[in-house]
């Protein structure tokens, strides 16, 4: 853990300039579709520098968690220039600090690749989410392209070294491994990202390929 934190210390500074390129290939079209009926009471999990905070409804209240306090202090900066209600705290995904059901929407994005324990932080999400609540995710993986997976595999360790991303788990599986109930999942961009709607606990109900 502590490896993990000092490498995203050392890149929060240029953060959002190492991971422009997704940006281009329309996440942030992404980001925009996912949270834009989001509402009450939010938890954004590895909040990162804030690269949603623009596609909150304004009414939102946020709360962002990173494990990264050089992370935390960017996005602090960027919600007070959105005029967010937010506030943020240094905290493990694998282990939140919060009571069960103490929020209405749990939101992470581009981060089950950097847990150590993906499925522990998945149900830590569940957790804190109330019953009626949602979890939202944005997510990459490994393509079912076989050959640009394939081409992810040989290069997994290098980036996860580089960058502190396992770039070819895979989102879905995770999450259902974790016991949530998926409500609505969609993958594009030749299979690499992945968009998740899901609860805290139910079978699958909508499944896009």
């Amino acid at each position: 853990m502590s490896e993990i934190r000092q490498k995203y210390n050392r890149l929060a500074r240029w953060y959002n300039a190492l991971d422009g390129l997704p940006e281009v290939l329309g996440v942030k079209t992404l980001r925009r579709r996912l949270l834009r009926h989001v509402s009450g009471q939010v938890l954004e999990i590895a909040v990162g520098t804030g690269r949603n905070f623009r596609h909150y409804p304004w009414a939102c209240q946020i709360t962002g968690v990173d494990f990264s306090p050089a992370m935390l202090q960017i996005a602090r900066r960027e919600a007070h220039r959105l005029d967010l209600k937010a506030r943020f705290l240094v905290m493990d995904a694998e282990r939140l600090a919060f009571r069960n059901h103490s929020f209405d929407t749990v939101v992470s994005s581009l981060t089950v690749c950097t847990f150590a324990d993906p499925v522990a932080a998945l149900r830590e999400m569940a957790r804190v989410c109330r019953a009626d609540g949602r979890i939202l995710l944005l997510e990459h993986g490994r393509s079912h392209r076989e050959w640009l997976g394939r081409w992810q595999d040989r290069r997994a360790d290098r980036h996860a070294k580089t960058l502190g991303c396992r770039w070819n788990r895979e989102p879905l599986d995770l999450v259902r491994q974790a016991g949530l109930g998926v409500i609505a999942a969609r993958r594009v961009f030749f299979g690499i990202f992945h968009v998740l709607e899901a609860k805290p606990s139910s079978p699958v109900s909508v499944y896009f390929p």
